[in-house]
């Protein structure tokens, strides 16, 4: 492979303007196709398999007309009054009467007129009354059910106005209709009169500044100066990644023409490209610079580079990729065509490290490392070889690693510690920011109505092989005994699909059930398991069909999902990259202590994200779940980035060795002369993951934290402290692999040592392995 790199390179630099030409030509062919033929991204959420799914479908055969789920762009206003106040009160009757105007003028409203808290609360308790009434059933249970769905809360003081806007689905509502929204609320405040707002079709209330992400790359754009000390050095890494991702995207948003896409899809692509973008880019251009040490031929350099570095670029690529497309095991669409779209995104920053980098040196010659804001002076041993941080740091490690290896297996074991009380969940108006309106909404419902207000769950109920004569006593009997379950704070029937109010051919029904505890409360997740568990009861009694579905148990049902598949991710994700590393390393040992090392900084980073976001530790922020999807998408990105730093330092080591040098001698070299680049793209992907923490919104912090930590535990304290001490420790043995394992692998070359390079042989070799040997003797 590196022969193959080798010549790439070289001809990618030679003919720059054909390379930069077709690079040119992709970006513009696949930019219009894309803005041509591709269609509005989707946002249907469908998990085949899961019990709530099933649910859904036979409520769409029983009630055609019902939407689904996460169709539905709901939008609940609540309003409140002030303490020792009611909205009935004249003052606060007039603003309800206002609001309830402005409303009905926003754009995409339903039909149906809006009506207020007060009327409407009195209205439902009458008909429910007399429907009571008529049927000969008891009054009072009749007002218990019109309270469990009243629009006003018992003391008057807090009302909600409830509708979905008419959209086919969330995505579709516009902006200027979230504006119009939110400047009705604005006008009708004051006076101590409260206006908040939740629901799915509040999703684009949420603005997510662009500062932090500003603020990511400006740091990332110093750290590449300060490494290379050239702002056209510099800028290079981040040119070729912001091309590699905006080819992806592209690529994504064009794929729409031909399937559905989801409007989640590009996140993931953006951020893993950017991330493994700049790092190839880096790692390439790094080894370009050292390659100029040993020759002025410019174009040697770059094959050199390009074969070496580049090799290391290939199968960093591919371990990447392995992770994200691991997600199909997962069994969630969703998460599955992010992880392709992302895959995908990182195979062609690969292609793009490999050609358009050395097409633009090509195109650069000399003025590659040009706006000079320093000079790299190295210092240098007595033996003439390079001495940096990097080599007092190997040498630090060599002077006691034992004591290094159970420093950290027991402080990154300790930190892992909180994971045992891990809870999952979706993000929910409920967990959002305290400052923003659906959390501010959520908390005024939850005071006024209770928690469960806002995680309904709805019990399907077929009645088609039941008498006809026996299905209203059928769905009256489904109802009590959901009632009658620990943690229901409410449960009845809310709908039949009876042609008329009068006929009596209803042969299914939906029994709404109100919990006790909010979405996010472990309570609510045992209901949902205790209404599942007794079905099979309930159906032998009555002769019915029954299934739990609505947001809840949908997104309770993920979150299992997610959960059980973790395992089998990690086992897919492991064992391939396994399998890989073995091939590049020649090795067993090496890869074990590479993915054992990832373990331990997913494990520890898991650990601390429990501790600050879940445990409220520190008091950073409320205490509250963990996004179910965080686990999965931090194993992803962590993985492909560890690997990405395990490749590059230890193929430095492993090419040291494989020229010659004893284990001990390529640790060191190793660090002289990939240290400095793995700590440079540590800090770049530290600093553009720890940007996220400035977004006032839980889940987003939380993600960015998890990020943030796991790449520092992983890149400085697994990467370059345990690895290089178990190398240290293993000696020789690191780099055994059986005979007949040997046979069976293929020689990929990744170091490149059929490549003729003179000054990676003779005396600067033996002369470091000496002072190896002094320094040995020394310390005896």
């Amino acid at each position: 492979m590196a022969t193959v790199l080798y010549r790439l390179g070289k001809t990618a630099f030679r003919r720059w303007p054909l390379f930069l030409t077709g690079w040119i030509i992709a970006v513009l062919a696949v930019g219009a196709f894309s803005a041509t033929m591709s269609k509005p991204m989707t946002d249907s959420f469908s998990i085949p398999g899961i019990p709530s799914e099933k649910a859904g479908d036979l409520q769409a055969e029983l009630f055609p007309d019902a939407v689904d789920a996460f169709d539905q762009a709901s939008v609940k206003v609540v309003v409140a009054a002030p303490e020792g106040s009611k909205l009935s009160d004249p003052e606060y009757a007039g603003r309800v009467d206002a609001l309830l105007k402005d409303l009905s003028a926003l754009p995409q409203m339903p039909d149906a007129p809006l009506g207020g808290p007060v009327e409407t609360a009195q209205a439902q308790e009458d008909q429910l009354v007399q429907a009571a009434t008529d049927a000969g059933g008891s009054v009072a249970d009749a007002k218990a059910n019109a309270a469990a769905l009243s629009p006003l809360s018992e003391d008057g003081r807090v009302g909600t106005i409830s509708w979905d806007f008419d959209v086919d689905s969330v995505a579709d509502v516009e902006p200027a209709t979230i504006e119009a929204l939110m400047d009705a609320m604005d006008d009708a405040r004051g006076d101590g009169f409260t206006v908040e707002a939740n629901g799915s079709g509040t999703t684009g209330m949420t603005e997510l500044s662009g500062t932090s992400e500003l603020i990511g790359i400006g740091v990332a754009l110093i750290v590449l100066i300060l490494t290379f000390g050239s702002l056209v050095a510099a800028g290079l890494p981040i040119l070729t990644a912001l091309v590699g991702v905006g080819l992806g995207i592209m690529g994504v948003t064009a794929m729409t023409a031909f399937t559905d896409i989801g409007s989640t899809t590009p996140m993931l692509a953006t951020m893993i490209g950017l991330a493994v973008g700049i790092d190839y880019a880096l790692f390439i251009l790094a080894r370009y610079r050292s390659e100029l040490h040993h020759t002025d031929d410019r174009e040697e350099a770059v094959g050199i580079a390009v074969g070496t570095a580049g090799s290391a670029v290939v199968f960093a690529g591919l371990t990447v990729i392995i992770a994200l497309s691991a997600l199909l095991v997962v069994r969630i669409p969703f998460l599955a065509s992010m992880g392709l779209a992302a895959a995908a995104t990182v195979f062609i920053s690969v292609l793009v490290a490999l050609t358009l980098l050395p097409a633009l040196l090509g195109m650069t010659k000399s003025k590659a490392f040009g706006g000079r804001v320093r000079h790299y002076r190295p210092t240098r041993d007595e033996d003439g070889l390079i001495l940096n941080n990097g080599v007092r740091w190997a040498r630090t490690i060599a002077r006691a690693p034992i004591a290094v290896v159970l420093l950290v297996v027991v402080g990154l074991g300790a930190l892992a510690l909180p994971l045992q009380n891990l809870h999952l969940a979706f993000p929910s108006d409920s967990t959002a920011g305290s400052d923003t309106t659906q959390r501010k909404a959520s908390d005024l419902v939850a005071e006024a109505f209770g928690p469960g207000r806002d995680a309904p769950m709805l019990t399907v109920v077929d009645a088609r092989d039941v008498p006809k004569a026996d299905r209203g006593a059928a769905f009256g009997e489904v109802a009590a005994w959901a009632a009658g379950l620990d943690n229901v704070k409410n449960a009845q029937v809310v709908q039949t699909n009876a042609t008329s109010p009068e006929a009596d051919d209803a042969t299914g029904a939906i029994v709404l059930i109100t919990p006790e505890t909010g979405p996010e409360d472990t309570a609510t997740e045992d209901l949902l398991s205790d209404l599942r568990d007794g079905q099979g009861g309930i159906e032998e009694k009555t002769g019915t069909t029954t299934g739990v579905t609505g947001l809840t148990a949908i997104t309770t049902d993920v979150s299992e999902r997610l959960s059980g598949a973790l395992p089998i991710y990690l086992a897919v994700v492991v064992g391939l990259a396994f399998l890989l590393l073995m091939i590049v390393f020649r090795s067993i040992l090496v890869p074990l202590t590479a993915t054992a090392g990832f373990l331990l900084s997913v494990l520890a980073t898991l650990g601390v994200t429990v501790a600050v976001f879940q445990e409220g530790t520190f008091g950073i922020v409320e205490g509250q779940p963990i996004v179910s999807f965080m686990p999965i998408f931090l194993i992803g990105l962590v993985f492909g980035l560890a690997m990405d730093y395990q490749v590059f330092l230890v193929t430095r080591m492993r090419e040291a060795h494989v020229h010659g040098m004893s284990t001990r001698g390529a640790v060191v070299d190793g660090f002289r002369n990939s240290a400095r680049v793995v700590a440079a793209a540590g800090v770049i992907m530290i600093s553009v993951f720890a940007a996220f923490i400035l977004i006032d919104e839980p889940i987003i912090k939380s993600m960015g934290f998890a990020l943030a930590v796991a790449v520092f535990f992983d890149a400085f304290i697994v990467r370059m402290t345990l690895i290089p001490a178990l190398m240290y420790l293993l000696g020789e043995k690191a780099w055994w692999l059986p005979g007949w394992l040997d046979r069976l692998l293929p020689n990929v070359d990744v170091e490149g040592e059929k490549l003729v390079r003179p000054h990676l042989t003779g005396h600067q070799l033996e002369d470091e392995l000496e002072g190896l040997e002094s320094e040995r003797s020394a310390r005896v």
